[in-house]
């Protein structure tokens, strides 16, 4: 299931991000974990978030169907790990998508996306499920001030 993650995100636009796996916690014995994996954001230099979320093992996949999807949930937090250097960010409240995985065969991934809060200098970043089809209320969100990093 890993590479099949990976195959996601090497069809990935250039401009997001790649996620490096720093932890991995096994929750029972069918082999499900939580993957913890580290994403920079590409053009805010200095802010790295972590994304934890649940990774369906092949006995759960194979006990209970549903084989080519793994659920929503996740999990994330970001944190400045360096000087801040804001490069060319999209600035509407729309923002824009920092990094995705595929969370199923076709239909479903795994995104998140960077807000800037202007008004009080701050990046906001939430992490959610896409879905085609039935949107998702599991969601996370994160904030980085902006003290004297000279984003204006």
């Amino acid at each position: 299931m890993k590479s099949l993650h990976l195959a996601a995100l090497l069809c990935l636009s250039p401009l997001m991000t790649q996620a490096e796996q720093v932890g991995e916690v096994g929750v029972d014995w069918t082999g499900n974990d939580i993957l913890i994996e580290a994403v920079s954001d590409p053009k805010v230099e200095g802010v790295t978030c972590h994304v934890a979320y649940f990774d369906r093992g092949l006995l759960d996949r194979l006990s209970k169907g549903n084989w080519f999807e793994d659920p929503s949930n996740a999990s994330i937090a970001c944190r400045q790990t360096g000087p801040i250097t804001i490069g060319d960010i999209d600035r509407d409240e729309n923002g824009e998508d920092v990094f995705s995985a595929s969370r199923s065969i076709i239909f479903k991934s795994l995104r998140v996306k960077r807000i800037f809060d202007e008004a009080n200098q701050t990046l906001i970043y939430l992490v959610h499920a896409n879905e085609l089809v039935d949107g998702s209320a599991k969601l996370a969100i994160s904030t980085v001030p902006l003290y004297g990093s000279g984003s204006e």
